[in-house]
């Protein structure tokens, strides 16, 4: 009894935090209720709610991948872990500062890059594989240490930084190894996986994301030694699963302790696939869940990367290549970034180690779309007025005019009870408009479930816009686009008015906005 009672008294705790307990003439606990103060008039948070380290990458928002290592030489797009070191052989010593440049002109905020494929060939002098640039004949390549000059690049220019680390490998004799048993041994976690990762945590503190893919490997040939054939084998070898035989849960840990900020995705769990490489997320798009859409009964916080590329050719660089349009990837922008997602957007550098003149010409003219489209808040110039507004509290306020401060930390709400109510702006004369960019405060979770949009040319008289937009979450950030159309968006004049309506017709809990800009 003694001890069931101890285990209730743990789970009181938990499950309750508003309750205090009280021990009784009798020496037994007993539940007390009482209130919490709550001085600034605080909304409770709605579950799931994101990691401080999972805030930090949604503000990330995008961000460029850079797909370099054997492949780029051999033309393929999956290395099998065979290739000879000496085909790793830039022309010159590859430049990571040029790569974040490109980025940085597109209006990018940091970058992941690719230091170890699933070929298991390291992109910096590693002490776990003898497959790496040590094991290269040219100067070039024995020079290369991406991790080094990646760092550094980005902390000269205020970007953020991350590397890609398959752990998968292709050319680990340790891969999917298994004993006399059939079980599955812990040797390449320990030998291999988990000092790569120790060697690229020491790159840098401040590193913002680990892309571990899911890669649990397949039908491709590879370098397993042993029993499993030798070099050149086209024995398969697979594992079932990957949280496991990666020791995951650990590793997670032990690198959230080296780099506090530093999320995993991939079977790190941290962030989500969006479902598709096409550069879209759903209109409807919770951060929990999976896929496209999420779920808006998901359990833990998962929001979603969409990964893309901005080439037609695939993740590594590939002759004759084309670049896509800055329309197209304006429409992708809108379609991730706008859609409650980020977008990671691939720029494959060539055989020189530098992104292609035509991929950095695209991204200057991308960067100079996104300053003409989206940089201009016309929302700062109106008057903005709210069906309500939340009781103020001793040291924070939850008026409008949170709506345009531009700060992360004031937000709009409602009172508690209220999931639905509005916003309007109202300009002094008649304003063009095309865009409505709305922020939910998701630190205390995401709440909308659904919303629309009115114009007014009269500020008297409102018609519905985006009425072939599916209106639903908002999330971190949701761009609309008024004309309903993202290939097209900003096609026509758009629209003259003297007043928008912003009407949020169902939340989960009173709505809680952090920013509304119209452009």
């Amino acid at each position: 009894m003694k001890f069931s009672r101890t285990i209730l008294l743990g789970m009181c705790l938990a499950a309750a935090p508003a309750a205090v307990m009280a021990q009784t003439n009798k020496s037994e606990f007993e539940l007390m209720q009482s209130n919490v103060a709550n001085p600034d008039n605080t909304p409770r948070p709605v579950f799931p709610v994101p990691s401080r380290r999972q805030l930090m990458w949604n503000e990330t928002e995008f961000y460029a991948f850079f797909h370099y290592g054997m492949d780029t030489y051999t033309g393929k797009e999956w290395g099998n872990g065979t290739e000879d070191e000496a085909i790793f052989a830039p022309t010159r010593v590859p430049d990571p500062m040029q790569w974040l440049r490109v980025a940085k002109s597109a209006g990018m905020k940091g970058g992941i890059a690719v230091v170890k494929h699933h070929d298991g060939f390291c992109l910096w002098p590693t002490e776990t594989t003898t497959h790496s640039v040590l094991s290269c004949p040219t100067e070039n390549a024995r020079k290369t240490n991406i991790p080094r000059d990646f760092t550094r690049a980005a902390r000269k220019l205020g970007m953020k930084y991350g590397f890609y680390v398959s752990p998968w490998d292709l050319n680990s004799k340790y891969w999917g190894e298994k004993d006399e048993q059939g079980n599955y041994t812990d040797s390449y976690a320990k030998k291999v996986f988990f000092p790569q990762c120790v060697e690229l945590a020491k790159y840098g503190s401040d590193q913002f994301e680990m892309w571990f893919d899911g890669a649990t490997g397949g039908d491709h040939a590879g370098y397993y030694g042993g029993a499993y054939g030798g070099k050149g084998s086209t024995g398969h070898r697979t594992i079932d699963d990957a949280q496991t035989f990666y020791d995951i849960p650990n590793l997670r840990d032990s690198i959230h302790n080296m780099l506090p900020n530093v999320i995993m995705w991939g079977v790190g769990g941290e962030a989500r696939w969006i479902g598709n490489e096409a550069g879209h997320s759903g209109e409807t798009c919770w951060a929990m869940g999976d896929a496209e859409s999420g779920d808006e009964n998901g359990w833990r916080w998962h929001p979603g990367e969409s990964d893309a590329k901005a080439t037609t050719g695939g993740w590594f660089w590939k002759k004759n290549e084309k670049v896509l349009s800055a329309e197209r990837l304006f429409q992708m922008y809108l379609e991730t970034v706008g859609r409650n997602a980020t977008l990671i957007l691939n720029l494959p550098p060539d055989v020189n180690g530098l992104i292609p003149e035509a991929t950095a010409q695209r991204m200057t003219e991308l960067g100079k779309l996104l300053r003409s489209r989206l940089g201009n808040d016309l929302a700062k110039k109106a008057t903005v007025s709210v069906s309500e507004e939340r009781t103020a509290g001793k040291n924070r306020n939850y008026s409008a005019r949170n709506l345009t401060d531009g700060k992360r930390d004031t937000y709009w709400a409602t009172n508690d009870g209220t999931t639905k109510a509005t916003i309007t702006l109202t300009w002094a004369k008649p304003t063009t408009v095309r865009y409505v960019q709305l922020m939910e405060h998701i630190k205390l979770g995401q709440r909308v479930r659904s919303f629309t949009i009115e114009t007014s040319e009269d500020g008297v008289n409102f018609t519905p816009r985006a009425t072939d937009v599916v209106t639903t979450t908002i999330g971190y950030k949701r761009i609309v686009p008024l004309n309903g159309s993202t290939v097209k968006s900003y096609e026509g004049d758009g629209y003259n008015v003297r007043a928008l309506r912003v009407t949020i017709n169902d939340s989960k809990a009173c709505p809680l906005i952090e920013n509304i800009s119209v452009y």
